[in-house]
């Protein structure tokens, strides 16, 4: 029988720290054998059993973890803190301010309603790229910005004030992660107890985005949760995991001359997605990791969602602490963060025995190669020679294989243009976007110095962007520009179009802005596949920008290549990037610097004083942020008129007998087919006139200029609900060749929009599912992809296999997650999705991996039956079905503890 280990002291030259020490568990040995992110999960299990919140069961499992276990127990996890963007923010603090507006009108003091962790929200998710190419782009586009988003900083503001342990940090101070990576993160936190002595245990968080992962790279445990869960976490509730395969993943090498981090990055997540690292952990080892900087650590732990891990992890070492001081943290906490994790035997070295892992993959850094991902997924890593065919081929192959189903007959079009008095011409693979943008690159010093020296070798050659080419800078933090004009190369970027247009996602989250006019038109009229090239880490169908069907993920430098080549048809390889003044051919291999060229510039132009002074003001705002006024008090006032922000609908609690009752009679809303990501399912940029959220914004007065975006506007459920599949390039499958938000109405067969027949089927009393295929729910932890499919009204999804936090929201919501037996899809059982389909034994069956019996009646009265898996995965996740979702249980809760304290 396990028995608690008691606190021991840490001492250092001026301060001492309790800790539980973990080799009171197991001997050093044994120890080192465990995968360093259990040994974490051990530590915050021990510490919550100390204090009441955990059972010494769950200190057992870990303790007696086993690589190739087949069962795993779930455990609870509180992590030390949460952080958040605005898009996702907004909505989680809308749900808070609801909450307690529901525990006041139950009776009780909405003030219990509160943060019991620390809490910082980022706002980098609202700008959008109106203006470029000229010097004054970032002070429009912000001025821009808090224009559109006016109310909803307001509510932010109320927040600041309302909430206890809530910091927020003004728009236009950087990236969540990237912020997170170079300030926020301790690697120890600490927590006065009540004689004065600090207890130390590692830095661990959840995020409401689901590249939260990003820190892993830092050594620290965190990843991207819903913003119900993350309600959870903020409110004491512990996130109930099940405790991960770990995958060992060993790097040696080094990477070659003429690659970058980017090119490894996008190799990595290749081969994990080819692998299957779905709920499970990577943690990485082996020589290789001694040649790769901490900013390189982190652009690859930021992909986590994009391999389909909860983590990519990157053990504490050297290169942890020497980050550490590279960006201005004090070193009182370096000294506390290497003395903590060797003490407890985290702290990594060349001589560490290597984890016993569930499995291991190999990669030899010398062999990546110069590397883009598109024209739609992540994973699809195309090497930079093979780019030209590859985009060929997709333009030809047939758009049910993933392709753009161009006719040979329109192969060739061409659009000539008049932009600005210049008259160009536009095909097929016209790279029309060009974005150095999102935190995955524009953290990482070495790929945005690479961008710079290889943007001033292409000036000093004469080189010059296209005019068509849009072409933005959107850094996650501000140290990257002063350290870009330290080193001279802001104004060579600025010379190719490169102007800086906001500290912010941009591009990468859907908010590239509007292309000029004639550019649309010309795409219009000849249906051309356009192309974006960005430095980000999604590419997903219709997120990037409307007008673009293509879209690749690249390196900066390559980015600024691609600005220049203006089409992606281009082997960059052979071919001439363009041609100087004298007509000579400019090749890439003539601009690109060389690794001393790019690492003698970074010692040059970045100390720890810029990140000091760049943080130094974090929270304190500017003049547009400080120039908002809110109001006060414990309960936020909801304006009926407002079209951003409305009291959340999800606390009215329903009958348990009715709720786990059979579903009888449903109907099948959507039958999709695999990698169905939450942009398909919610989408976060435009908002399209002639959908249900944009008719109903314009009935509710608001003009098509003003309706900004749909994630922007997640505080209000009537915008969220009509956007839910609504996609422009949704396929679904019971509207054959049709893109976009819609379906059919069954009996009668009537094609209408998603949400019209959502509506309609509610009217007439029918549940409804959605069927689907492999990897549902790709992407991000946006939980409105969950929120908007209970909103419409659908019981239940079943799918061939869920993405993790995509299939938490649903758990979350009370939508059941469905897993079809393996094996089998609607496909092979030969379901078209206009049967009428019953879910039987539901109330006896509800634990985690219960198989359920499914009958489809077909209209000619055949019947099809089937089973699945109920993939509500932990005891935490059955309990709060039963109470119809996570925010009432977490209410229901909150009110059992006002009643006990007062009985």
């Amino acid at each position: 029988m396990t028995t608690l280990p008691q606190p021991a002291i840490l001492t250092l030259e001026d301060r001492s720290y309790r800790y539980y020490p973990l080799e009171a568990l197991l001997s050093p040995d044994r120890l080192v054998r465990l995968p360093f992110v259990i040994r974490i999960f051990l530590e915050g299990v021990v510490r919550q059993a100390a204090q009441g919140r955990a059972g010494l069961e769950d200190v057992e499992h870990l303790v007696a973890w086993q690589p190739q276990a087949e069962q795993r127990p779930s455990l609870p996890f509180f992590p030390g803190r949460v952080v958040m963007q605005d898009f996702t923010g907004v909505p989680v603090l809308n749900d808070l301010a609801g909450m307690r507006a529901a525990v006041a009108r139950l009776g009780g003091d909405p003030a219990m309603v509160n943060p019991q962790v620390p809490v910082d929200l980022v706002i980098d998710h609202s700008v959008q790229v109106d203006y470029y190419g000229m010097p004054d782009a970032f002070r429009l586009n912000a001025e821009k910005e808090f224009e559109r988003n006016r109310e909803r900083y307001e509510f932010l503001h109320w927040c600041q004030r309302a909430f206890k342990n809530l910091r927020i940090v003004p728009p236009a101070s950087g990236i969540v992660h990237q912020v997170n990576l170079e300030y926020l993160a301790r690697g120890v936190l600490t927590v006065e107890e009540a004689d004065g002595l600090p207890m130390a245990f590692p830095d661990t968080l959840v995020g409401t985005d689901s590249h939260t992962t990003m820190i892993n790279g830092l050594g620290v445990v965190g990843w991207g949760v819903g913003g119900i869960e993350a309600i959870a976490a903020m409110l004491g509730e512990p996130i109930e995991i099940v405790a991960p395969d770990v995958i060992g993943f060993r790097l040696s090498g080094k990477l070659p001359e003429g690659t970058t981090p980017t090119d490894l990055t996008l190799t990595i997540v290749q081969m994990l997605r080819r692998f299957g690292v779905v709920d499970k952990v990577v943690e990485f080892f082996g020589p290789g990791l001694d040649h790769l900087t901490l900013a390189d650590r982190a652009m690859i732990a930021n992909m986590a969602p994009e391999s389909g891990a909860t983590m990519l992890y990157f053990p504490v070492d050297a290169q942890t602490l020497d980050y550490l001081r590279f960006s201005g943290r004090p070193e009182a906490l370096v000294r506390l963060v290497e003395a903590y994790y060797r003490a407890q035997h985290l702290f990594r070295t060349a001589e560490t025995p290597t984890p016993t892992y569930t499995a291991v993959l190999e990669l030899d850094m010398g062999q990546v190669e110069p590397s883009l991902a598109g024209p739609r997924r992540p994973q699809d890593r195309v090497a930079l020679g093979n780019v030209p065919a590859s985009f060929r081929q997709a333009l030809t192959a047939p758009r049910t294989a993933n392709g753009f189903g161009v006719p040979e007959a329109e192969q060739a079009a061409e659009v000539a243009v008049n932009l600005d008095g210049q008259t160009m011409t536009l095909r097929h693979g016209s790279v029309v976007i060009a974005a150095i943008t999102s935190c995955t690159n524009t953290s990482n010093p070495y790929v945005m110095v690479a961008a710079g020296l290889l943007a001033k070798k292409a000036v000093e050659r004469g080189l010059r962007t296209p005019p068509y080419v849009k072409t933005s800078l959107a850094p996650g933090s501000r140290v990257v520009v002063d350290y870009l004009a330290a080193a001279g190369l802001l104004k060579p970027l600025e010379a190719l179009g490169f102007h800086l247009v906001g500290f912010g996602c941009t591009t990468c989250i859907g908010n590239a802005g509007p292309l000029p006019e004639p550019i649309v038109e010309a795409i219009k009229a000849q249906n051309l596949v356009a192309v974006a090239v960005l430095s980000g880490n999604r590419n997903f169908e219709g997120r990037i920008s409307p007008h673009t069907r293509a879209n690749y993920l690249a390196s900066p430098p390559l980015v600024v290549a691609y600005a220049l080549a203006g089409e992606i048809g281009r082997d960059l390889t052979r071919e001439p990037l363009g041609y100087d003044p004298q007509g000579q051919p400019v090749y890439l291999r003539d601009l690109w610097p060389s690794s001393q060229e790019v690492f003698e510039t970074i010692q040059r132009a970045i100390t720890p004083e810029l990140f000091a002074r760049d943080y130094a003001d974090l929270y304190a705002g500017n003049p547009l942020w400080n120039a908002i006024h809110s109001g006060e008090g414990l309960l936020y006032t909801w304006d009926a008129r407002s079209t951003y922000l409305q009291e959340p609908p999800f606390y009215e609690v329903p009958q348990e007998a009715t709720w786990v009752a059979d579903i009888r009679g449903a109907r099948v809303l959507a039958l999709l087919g695999d990698s169905v990501t939450t942009d398909h399912i919610s989408p976060a940029g435009t908002i399209p006139v002639n959908t249900p959220a944009g008719q109903y914004l314009i009935a509710q007065g608001v003009p098509p200029s003003e309706f900004n975006s749909y994630g922007s506007r997640r505080g209000n459920h009537q915008v969220m609900v009509r956007g839910t599949f609504a996609n422009i390039r949704l396929k679904n499958l019971l509207v054959p060749g049709v893109e976009g938000g819609y379906t059919r109405h069954f009996p009668e067969g009537e094609t209408m929009t998603i949400y019209e027949a959502a509506m309609r089927y509610q009217a007439e009393g029918v549940p409804l599912l959605i069927l689907a295929g492999k990897e549902y729910g790709t992407g991000s932890s946006r939980d409105w992809a969950a929120k908007g499919t209970r909103l419409l009204g659908v019981r239940a999804v079943i799918a061939e296999s869920f993405e993790r936090i995509h299939r938490a929201n649903l758990a979350g919501m009370g939508v059941l997650p469905l897993q079809f037996l393996p094996g089998q899809n609607a496909q092979s059982l030969g379901l078209s999705g206009e049967e009428v389909y019953d879910l039987r034994g539901l109330a006896g069956n509800l634990f985690p991996g219960a198989r359920l019996e499914v009958r489809a009646q077909r209209a000619d009265g055949s019947e099809v039956r089937f089973e699945v898996i109920l993939r509500l995965d932990t005891l935490n996740e059955v309990r709060y079905y039963r109470q119809g979702g996570l925010l009432p249980a977490v209410l229901n809760h909150l009110l059992g503890q006002r009643a006990a304290a007062n009985p």
